[in-house]
């Protein structure tokens, strides 16, 4: 469950500089890497992501520049530790589409989002297949792909009800031994009606691929 004290909302009118700052494909995964794993060094960072320590540690500084990471408390002397500034990012999908640089952060973001998916699958399945998940998990784990029609209004409670619902169910493992992270992506993707232009568009929608956990 993520409060309000724990989220950075941006402003495309505010905060300008901090988000061109951040839209950078190395700078929104560290952020994630920070979120998900906790505090690091540029070094440790450096090898999660395949990149130098020098670049990582100029981004961090970057990151740093505009709050969206601190220092965290030092292991040692020898080499500053970097941690997360709040839990979450969010914005208003509304606001942010009203700038040419909020819009190429909302949608460097969420191609970055496809492939942490695409990393955390391969991450779930080394651990099912090693034996470092419990096979309880084989039958909670998964990925839907469904195609309802909804008006907006009806996307936006579907959005409502998942968050408080989530934040109930967070609320609740909490103190259970048995809980693990888990990483959850969603999206809500309207697409407009189908048109005879679009069949020179590759195919994506495959409604017989609709599974669930």
């Amino acid at each position: 469950m993520v409060s309000d004290e724990q989220r950075r909302v941006l402003d495309p009118e505010h905060d300008a500089a901090a988000l061109k700052a951040l839209t950078h494909p190395l700078r929104i995964r560290l952020l994630g890497l920070l979120r998900q794993d906790g505090p690091a060094t540029a070094s440790e960072l450096a090898v999660r992501t395949g990149e130098s320590s020098a670049a990582t540690s100029y981004h961090l500084r970057v990151l740093a520049k505009y709050a969206f990471v601190a220092e965290a408390e030092h292991r040692d002397g020898r080499e500053r530790r970097w941690r997360a500034a709040h839990a979450a990012t969010s914005w208003s999908g509304g606001e942010m589409a009203a700038t040419a640089d909020s819009r190429a952060y909302v949608g460097l973001s969420r191609r970055v989002q496809i492939e942490h998916l695409e990393t955390s699958l391969a991450r779930h399945e080394a651990d099912m297949a090693a034996g470092r998940l419990g096979e309880e998990w084989a039958g909670a784990a998964g990925i839907s792909d469904l195609l309802p029609r909804l008006t907006p209004e009806s996307l936006g409670e579907l959005w409502d009800a998942l968050h408080h619902k989530l934040d109930e169910l967070t609320a609740r493992d909490a103190a259970d031994p048995r809980a693990a992270q888990v990483v959850l992506l969603t999206a809500g993707l309207p697409l407009a009606a189908h048109t005879p232009a679009a069949d020179t568009q590759p195919a994506t929608a495959r409604p017989d691929a609709a599974g669930a956990p």
